[in-house]
C-alpha cells in the first residue's frame, strides 16, 4: 500500500481518533526499523529494535471488520517482527477500542500498564492508553 492508501484506510478505520496523515507513514516507513504488513483489507505498521517489537498501528476497512482481517494482519506482524529478531511485543490501544483490546487478549497480550488522557478523541474528550505487552510467542 502507497502512503495515501495507509492514510485513506486509516481514516476510514479510526473514527474516534485523529488519524494518521500521508505524510506520518511516509516518514514512518523511510525508517529501517519500520515494516508494514497487509492483507487486502487490513494493514499493521510495526517496528523492531533491540529485540523488541512495537505495534504502531492496526487499521482493517470497516466493511471487512470482524471478519478475521485483523487476526491475518496481526499474525503477519507477529511473523515479520520474529523474522527481525523480536523477543517482546508491545502496542498501545485506547481504553474505548473494545474490538482491539479483545483481539489483542485473543493474541497473548496482556495490560501492563495504563496512560492516563492519552489519546484525544474527536469530541475532545481523552481516553487512557493501555499498554499491553506478550513475550516471544
Amino acid at each position: 500500500m502507497t502512503p495515501e492508501a495507509l492514510a485513506r484506510l486509516h481514516r476510514a478505520a479510526f473514527t474516534t481518533q485523529r488519524p494518521w496523515s500521508e505524510a506520518e507513514f511516509r516518514d514512518l516507513l523511510a525508517s529501517p526499523h519500520v515494516f508494514l504488513v497487509e492483507t487486502d483489507h487490513a494493514f499493521a505498521l510495526g517496528r523492531v529494535i533491540a529485540g523488541e517489537a512495537e505495534l504502531l498501528t492496526l487499521a482493517t476497512d470497516p466493511a471487512y471488520q470482524r471478519q478475521g482481517q485483523g487476526r491475518m494482519v496481526l499474525q503477519l506482524y507477529h511473523d515479520e517482527a520474529l523474522r527481525r529478531r523480536a523477543e517482546t511485543f508491545f502496542l498501545e490501544v485506547a481504553e474505548n477500542n473494545l474490538p482491539a483490546i479483545a483481539l489483542y487478549r485473543a493474541n497473548g497480550y496482556a495490560k501492563t500498564a495504563e496512560r492516563p488522557n492519552y489519546y484525544r478523541q474527536t469530541d475532545g474528550s481523552r481516553v487512557a492508553a493501555w499498554i499491553m505487552t506478550r513475550g516471544h510467542p
